[in-house]
């Protein structure tokens, strides 16, 4: 029996954490063979790396594509997907996959629907259907129009992909992979190794153990002018407040320059004593070193989702996670120092946080394998209404 060839794209360091369990269970399927493709920054080292991670924990990678062009502007994000839909065009010629999924809301993403798309190949689309703020919400839902099957992380999502014309019948709600690696990490919680001592990064070394926050600020391709400015305030507030600090570099976007800058300008100024910079960790690590803070500061994703999980509390700020579907932990705060200083304090001084299930059970990558290999595949379709 020949098995079905699902080619997965990976275009960056968070599409790795959304796809980890879902690759392995594509892997060990027996009706199904994987078809690995990382480009974009996940093949950067400015950005982390995340090709190293991939093959660290086993994965053959068929194919890279280098396709982030430098600027990190509006434009260059433009350029980008435009080389990422010549170059990935050619890899699926070459590879010749039965199914092609593309993974989430990242600006890459769109090339990878379009590469697919074109060549009939079937699109699988996951985690569709959710609101945000960013470019990021006009190309989850483009995604969703170009896709034929849609593996959502919850009902809400299932519903909206619904009203968007799609066939009941090809919307799955899954839930979300990076669950899976969650209901891990809530299973052995314990912060089993040196962050400093495993990861390196850059500033002072701070003194951990009695309590830490993590930042994760990103920025908002929609405000990238904005950029330099909010991060200087997170990063005013963060040091004012003196808790030991674990901070992430930013995902490419336009305006990570600006991101970037600041935290560099500052740092050079300022030389906080209680913050310790990285660009990239495991996903297992990364979850664990979140469950194991006091609060998670910024505009990450992994706030709304994961952090949900794991009951860890969340300072969400500014508009990029704007509308998407989130539980108790977390606060919503604008980019104003006192105003992410009382968030934080509050979350930090709050009562146990209740682990909520918004986006899924923790077995999401065994049921996307599962859909993939009884799903009847088409590579064409109708609006249903």
């Amino acid at each position: 029996m020949l098995k079905k060839k699902i080619c997965v794209v990976v275009t960056a360091r968070p599409s790795y954490s959304r796809i980890k369990t879902a690759l392995t269970a594509i892997k060990n399927h027996p009706k199904l063979e994987l078809q690995l493709v990382v480009a974009g920054s996940a093949l950067l080292g400015r950005y982390g790396n995340a090709v190293d991670f991939i093959e660290n924990d086993g994965f053959t990678v068929d194919e890279k594509v280098f396709m982030v062009l430098e600027g990190e502007n509006p434009t260059a994000m433009a350029k980008t997907t435009g080389l990422g839909v010549m170059e990935l065009s050619n890899v699926f010629y070459k590879l010749n996959p039965d199914a092609v999924v593309t993974i989430a809301d990242r600006f890459e993403t769109i090339a990878t629907s379009i590469a697919a798309a074109y060549q009939n190949i079937p699109l699988i689309h996951i985690q569709g259907g959710e609101v945000t703020g960013n470019i990021d919400e006009k190309v989850r839902h483009a995604n969703t129009k170009l896709a034929d099957v849609h593996l959502v992380a919850s009902e809400e999502a299932k519903e909206r992909v619904i009203k968007l014309g799609e066939n009941p019948d090809m919307v799955v709600n899954t839930g979300c992979p990076s669950i899976d690696l969650a209901k891990e990490i809530a299973e052995s919680p314990n912060l089993d190794f040196d962050p400093i001592e495993k990861y390196g990064g850059v500033g002072e070394s701070i003194n951990w153990k009695d309590g830490y926050l993590v930042v994760m600020q990103h920025p908002v391709t929609t405000e990238y002018k904005q950029a330099k400015v909010d991060v200087t305030t997170t990063l005013k507030a963060i040091d004012e407040l003196n808790i030991p600090t674990f901070w992430f570099w930013p995902n490419v976007d336009a305006g990570s320059d600006g991101t970037s800058s600041g935290i560099r300008t500052y740092r050079e100024i300022h030389q906080p004593k209680n913050i310790h910079f990285f660009k990239n960790m495991e996903p297992n690590d990364f979850l664990r070193l979140l469950k194991n803070s006091k609060c998670l500061i910024g505009n990450s994703s992994v706030g709304i989702r994961e952090c949900a999980y794991l009951g860890v509390p969340v300072v969400n700020i500014g508009t990029r996670q704007n509308r998407r579907e989130r539980g108790k932990n977390v606060i919503d705060v604008m980019y104003e120092k006192d105003a992410i200083k009382d968030a934080v304090k509050n979350r930090i001084d709050s009562e146990i946080i209740v682990s909520e299930h918004i986006y899924g059970d923790g077995e999401a990558g065994k049921r996307i394998a599962e859909v993939l290999a009884s799903i009847q595949l088409h590579f064409h379709k109708t609006i249903t209404y």
